[in-house]
């Protein structure tokens, strides 16, 4: 991952989510085996007027204050939050793509698939587009 990013950093509140899931999940079990640092995050007002998930408010209360800092974010709700406070995002779709980009695997489709069975939800003309645009690849 640090190929693709100089820091990586994880809320507590995410780790939690994650952490309560089955423990099949493969953020989960990356999260296990990962020196990924969870940090505590104080939350910001604004942002928890929105009423998202303690997660993505951990998350977007983090990247407003740094604002160096991407947030990774797929929830539309939070994605809204972050475009109306200029908040810089990104998704799991875009994070995939861009480590394609840096070859860190020769085919962003697969990859696509494997998440979309582990229950990733998005929409199959969003990474069809996306899967063209970038490499090339046909989505099925």
């Amino acid at each position: 991952m640090l190929a693709l990013a100089d820091e990586i950093v994880a809320p507590q509140a995410v780790v939690d989510e994650i952490n309560a899931g089955p423990t099949d999940d493969p953020a989960r079990r990356f999260l296990a085996s990962s020196p990924l640092p969870a940090i505590k995050v104080a939350v910001n007002p604004i942002i928890q007027a929105w009423d998202l998930g303690s997660g993505e408010t951990a998350v977007l209360s983090y990247a407003f204050e740094q604002r160096d800092w991407k947030a990774v974010i797929d929830d539309g709700a939070a994605r809204r939050c972050a475009r109306a406070l200029d908040i810089p995002m990104i998704g799991t779709l875009g994070v995939i793509l861009k480590a394609w980009k840096a070859q860190l695997f020769p085919e962003a489709a697969p990859l696509l698939k494997a998440l979309r069975d582990q229950g990733f939800r998005l929409d199959d003309q969003v990474i069809r587009q996306a899967l063209k645009k970038v490499t090339g690849e046909d989505w099925p």
